[in-house]
């Protein structure tokens, strides 16, 4: 099968959907299909073969957070010449509710389109606003997935409809072994997240607070952040006695990020809300990490409410702090989280969920939505 995917994030700054669709391609193609990759992109960006750049992207305020998107004649053009030229027996879009290339290809596309929805937000007025424009475009859709319940209730809320629940996948082996980073995690314990500074559903101004109270405690208790943002910043919202002990990676390359998850001894994912999914979770619980996680639902589904990570309240930096402190006194403890978590995550390996895609593949097309994808006529658009 040749499959055209569509990613409506810049692919060179990392993010989750854009991490799910790069590995979606790699595990379709380890199947045996055949797959071409199109999305926004910085000009000088290294591009895998498979992937094809539809142009420069510019930031716009979506879903709590800023993405990077590209809409427009310009870039409808590439995707009408990426479809024209890609002979596809089927496409699958991803987040076409964005203002991005996976709604210009629902307009511009005939024939089978499968559709990714990723996003939580019951509260989007962008999409409540633009749903009837929404429709003409996702009627020509013939399979539709959600990765959570979370991004399904989004979906039905705002758009109707339903969808088939395919979680998030994550590359299990990739993760599962590494050395840690030199002098990490030491004797004296260390926490560990990752994830954008300047984003603050992330939460880690409530990781700092909480650390700012262990700190002091544990006088050799060290903080390893990873991820793009202003490391002064971060370092300022923390007493000035514990700044030599908040260390900050930047944005972090695949082989350091996976080093990073093994050099802590417990893993923090304070998120405010805003997730569908947690795909930082699984990573997590991949390479064995002991996890320590807000309980939105996103994210108490993936640890299976709490048996496979700790659960404590979205924002409460006071609970965080008291969670964290009982795990690093733990270490049986963090070492039964650590094997709770190879085991659960099992259930996301892309092996086992590039197969369940590929089965809603396979019923768009016998159900009879066999015709090769084509560029719409004008008149049909």
């Amino acid at each position: 099968m040749r499959v055209g995917l569509v990613c409506p994030y810049t692919w060179e700054i990392p993010g989750g959907v854009q991490q799910h669709v790069a590995d979606l391609a790699e595990a379709l193609m380890d199947l045996g299909h055949e797959v071409s990759v199109l999305a926004p992109c910085d000009p000088e960006t290294e591009l895998p073969p498979h992937v094809v750049s539809a142009g420069g992207a510019v930031p716009v305020p979506y879903n709590g957070s800023v993405a990077r998107l590209a809409f427009g004649f310009r870039p409808a053009g590439r995707v009408r010449r990426w479809i024209r030229e890609g002979n596809f027996d089927l496409l699958h879009v991803h987040e076409p509710t964005a203002p991005s290339l996976s709604l210009l290809a629902c307009w511009v596309a005939t024939g089978p389109i499968v559709a990714t929805f990723h996003t939580c937000n019951p509260r989007s007025r962008a999409m409540a606003v633009s749903a009837a424009v929404l429709r003409i475009a996702l009627e020509k859709i013939s399979g539709r997935i959600a990765v959570s319940e979370a991004a399904r209730k989004t979906l039905v809320e705002h758009l109707g409809g339903d969808a088939v629940l395919i979680p998030n996948g994550v590359a299990v082996p990739r993760f599962e072994r590494s050395a840690p980073l030199d002098g990490w995690p030491g004797d004296e314990g260390a926490i560990g997240f990752l994830g954008r500074l300047d984003e603050p559903r992330k939460g880690l101004g409530v990781l700092l607070e909480a650390f700012s109270e262990l700190g002091e405690e544990r006088p050799g208790l060290r903080l390893l952040v990873a991820g793009p943002g202003d490391a002064d910043e971060v370092r300022e919202r923390v007493p000035e006695d514990l700044r030599d002990r908040v260390v900050l990676l930047g944005r972090v390359g695949d082989a350091d990020k996976v080093r990073t998850y093994h050099s802590v001894d417990v893993f923090c994912a304070p998120n405010l809300g805003g997730e569908s999914f947690g795909i930082v979770l699984t990573e997590a619980m991949s390479a064995g990490a002991a996890v320590l996680a807000s309980d939105i639902p996103a994210f108490r589904h993936v640890l299976h409410d709490g048996a496979a990570g700790e659960l404590f309240p979205v924002g409460d930096a006071v609970a965080l702090a008291r969670g964290a402190a009982a795990l690093l006194d733990a270490p049986e403890r963090r070492r039964a989280l650590s094997e709770a978590a190879r085991k659960a995550v099992q259930a996301y390996d892309w092996r086992t969920v590039a197969a369940e895609v590929v089965r809603v593949y396979e019923t768009v097309l016998l159900a009879g939505d066999d015709r090769p994808v084509a560029v719409a006529q004008r008149g049909t658009e």
